[in-house]
This record gives structure tokens, C-alpha cells and sequence, in this order.
């Protein structure tokens, strides 16, 4: 493994010689020649036999039978090393941890890169059905063993036809994208060192089982965590004139931040200010010394996430200044990362929606709305332009109705080779284009 971790990390970060430009191209050819639509065609055919399709549900039960949480990725990645291995590609492992980086290519550029997360979350699966899972309280209630499953298979079909990859095409396994962590730490041991674009897929219970949909630009919200302790000074009740009461500086913090949303913010720029925590005394006749207020906050754009933080901070200061107390205000917490909003390439999008029509057809291609979810997926697209997409997987006669972090999730498997195609098409067109505008 030491030699082949020194090959890749090698491969993805070469200098290249001569006048080529390392930037992405500004204006993508489109892949109109037949031998590109032929591959295309054939990347579509191997995604849908009925081997592939089957052999990524068993992935697929397997990891969801077996579910970890952030950073506990274990068995998961094991799993996922297994079948690189009996597929060929080339890997390496640990990364952040957990995390598994393989590739499929030349080994040289043009690179880009395909992601997928892999942990699960904290909760109790209560669907009744033999691939339930095995781990008390843990449940894979958010769909990544299937976005594991499904890059998997981009990874078998891109093998496939890897003499025809003009580039090379980075697969990210990513741990904890639910603690908001993983992809920035993948970031940091240069997972997109040369990477010019990088594509991505979620499952949502939204759209009906097949349909693609994503936006152009602003896509999913930035989102913040913030707790705020405000000490006055403790007493009896009875007596409040001898204390400085932090409970009504909380009390009037909460309601003062309602209105940064309601009287600051654009009606047009959608935000969201919550406080869903308050913690103070500890008996009924007692002025605590202090007490302490937790939320989040939510923005589409960076100005407005960046804006909507200074303002907390300077609201509830300026509250507990006014009821003579002082204020302690704390946005990253342990586990409680700010994540930046999703806002996908437009130039990226546009070509992921092309093929995402010729895959399933304009009826089942939509444009999506926004959504006030966050991803750290973001933190891939600061760094990259690429584009996050989203594949429907509601199905009533399977029961597959239920929204993600319900303890009643549940899919549709069937879905599997629309999203392993879209995956490996994306990344084959990608590359042909950078390739033919490099030339």
C-alpha cells in the first residue's frame, strides 16, 4: 500500500509541464462526436444489468445492516475497499480518518472527482424488513450506504471502459458529512489537489424514483450553530434589586433576534433565526448567575450567513448590555461546524442536467427549489466548481414515502443504476471536454 499511496499522490499532484492552463475551461465543448455518445451509451447499458443493479443492492444491505456513525466508518469502509479490489481500482485508505480515496483513469489530468458519504446517524430504525439494521441506535436514515453503493458502481462501470477516459476520475467515500467535518478534513489531506470539477448525488424522498432535479447557482442553505451565555450577577428572588437578573436578558435576546429575519433581512433572501435552547437556575426563588441560549441560523447566500452572524453576536450583547449583564458568544462548537450554503456551478450544472435528460428523459429532469437543508458537500464547492444533484426515490407501494432522519426511511433500490450512470457519464463527459479544449 506504500507504493501505491506514493503513485497516487504522485498522479494528482504533478506539476503539469508547459503552457497548459490548470484552470477549469471557461467554455465546455459538448461531446457531440459519436465515439463519445457510443461510450456514453455503453456506460448507460453496463450501469443497467441486472448483475450491476443487484450487486449494488447487496452493497447496499450490507453497509445498511451494519451501520457507523462519523468517524467510525470501520466495517463501512472495509466493505468498500473489498470491492474495490475485486474491481481493480486503485486506492487509498485511511483518509480523514475513515475515508477511502480511489481512482480510475490515465493517472494524469485532466481530474475529477465524484463523491459520496458514508456515515450514518444516531437513531433507532423502526421499518421491519430483513435488512433492518443490526446496531442498536444507529440507522442509516439519510441514505449514504446508498450513495455508497451507487459510486460503487459508477466505480465498476468506469472500469469497464477506462481505456476511454481522457483523465482521470477521483471517487470520494467521505465519513462524517453529518457532523458537517468530513469533507473539510478530506480537503485538508488533498483529496482535490488538480481536481477541476467535482459532481455529487443525494437521495431525497422529495421527487418520485427516477427524478433528477437540482438548481443552478444558491441550492442549499449555509448553516450555523451559535450558543450565547449571559451572566448577570445571582440573588433571591425576592429580592431581585440586589442581583442582576441574566433571565430577562435571555428572555429578551430571544425575542429581539426574531427580528433580524422579520425586519433586516431581504424578504426575497430567505433566512432563518432559531433559538431552540435555553438553560438557567436551578431552583424557583433563586436569580441564577448566568444562563445560556443555543440555535441555529440559516442563509442561501454568504453575505447573508456572514451577516446573519454578526448580528446574533451584536444582538445579544446589545441585550444583555441593556440589563446590565455581559455576554459570551460562541459559533463553533464541538460538533456544531458552520457549513457554508450549497451553490452549484452554473456552468457544471448545466452540463450534469444535460445528462441527467438524456438519461431519464426532460419529463423526469427538474428544476429544483431551494432548499433550507444543508450539505458540507459546500465545502467542496468553495475549494472546486462542481454541482450537487439530487435523485428521487419516493415509491408508495414499497413504502418508500418517508422524509431522511425519519426512523421510518426507507428507499427505493431500483434506482441504483440512474444514479451509478449519472455518476460515471457525468465524469466521462467531463473529462472528454476538458481534454478537447486543452487541445
Amino acid at each position: 500500500m506504500d507504493l501505491l499511496r506514493l503513485w497516487f499522490l504522485i498522479s494528482i499532484a504533478i506539476p503539469l509541464c508547459f503552457s497548459v492552463n490548470l484552470q477549469a475551461p471557461t467554455d465546455l465543448k459538448p461531446s457531440t462526436t459519436y465515439e463519445n455518445h457510443s461510450v456514453k451509451d455503453e456506460i448507460v447499458r453496463l450501469a443497467k444489468e441486472p448483475g450491476t443493479a443487484n450487486w449494488m443492492k447487496d452493497v447496499r444491505r450490507e453497509i445498511h445492516e451494519h451501520p457507523e456513525l462519523a468517524y467510525e466508518e470501520i466495517k463501512t469502509s472495509a466493505v468498500i475497499r473489498r470491492e474495490l479490489e475485486k474491481l481493480g481500482v486503485s486506492y487509498i485508505w485511511p483518509v480523514a480518518q475513515t475515508g477511502v480515496v480511489a481512482t480510475i483513469g490515465s493517472g494524469s489530468p485532466p481530474f475529477v472527482a465524484l463523491r459520496a458519504d458514508m456515515d450514518a446517524l444516531p437513531m433507532q430504525e423502526l421499518v421491519e424488513w430483513e435488512h433492518k439494521s443490526k446496531a442498536d441506535g444507529k440507522f442509516h436514515a439519510c441514505g449514504h450506504d446508498a450513495h455508497v453503493a451507487m459510486l460503487l458502481g459508477a466505480a465498476k462501470v468506469l472500469k469497464q471502459v477506462e481505456d476511454k477516459l481522457q483523465g482521470t476520475v477521483v471517487l470520494i467515500f467521505q465519513p462524517a458529512e453529518e457532523r458537517g467535518e468530513g469533507a473539510k478534513d478530506m480537503i485538508k489531506e488533498g483529496v482535490l489537489d488538480n481536481v477541476e470539477a467535482i459532481f455529487g448525488i443525494h437521495i431525497v424522498n422529495r421527487y418520485p424514483s427516477g427524478v433528477i432535479a437540482s438548481r443552478p447557482g444558491e441550492f442549499l442553505a449555509g448553516c450555523g450553530s451559535f450558543k450565547a451565555k449571559i451572566i448577570g450577577k445571582g440573588g433571591h428572588a425576592a429580592l431581585p434589586q440586589q442581583s442582576i437578573d441574566p433571565i430577562l436578558a435571555v428572555s429578551a435576546s430571544v425575542v429581539s433576534l426574531q427580528s433580524i429575519v422579520s425586519r433586516e433581512i431581504d424578504p426575497l433572501d430567505s433566512g432563518v433565526v432559531s433559538v431552540a435552547m435555553i438553560q438557567g437556575g436551578s431552583a424557583f426563588n433563586i436569580i441564577p448567575d448566568s444562563a445560556t441560549i443555543s440555535g441555529t441560523y440559516r442563509a442561501f447566500s454568504k453575505k447573508s450567513f456572514n451577516a446573519l452572524s454578526q448580528r446574533i453576536e451584536e444582538v445579544v450583547k446589545g441585550q444583555a448590555a441593556v440589563h446590565r449583564c455581559t455576554a459570551e458568544v460562541e459559533f463553533l462548537g464541538e460538533g456544531h461546524p458552520n457549513i457554508p450554503p450549497t451553490i452549484n456551478d452554473e456552468r457544471i450544472y448545466k452540463q450534469a442536467r444535460g445528462l441527467s435528460s438524456e438519461l431519464v428523459g426532460n419529463e423526469n429532469t427538474e428544476l429544483a427549489p431551494t432548499f433550507m437543508v444543508s450539505e458540507d458537500f459546500a465545502f467542496f464547492l468553495d475549494k472546486v466548481p462542481g454541482s450537487m444533484f439530487f435523485l428521487g426515490t419516493s415509491n408508495e407501494k414499497i413504502g418508500a414515502t418517508y422524509p431522511p432522519h425519519s426512523p421510518y426511511y426507507f428507499i427505493d433500490e431500483d434506482i441504483f443504476p440512474i444514479g451509478a450512470a449519472l455518476h460515471a457519464t457525468f465524469a466521462f463527459s467531463f473529462l472528454s471536454d476538458s481534454a478537447a479544449n486543452r487541445s
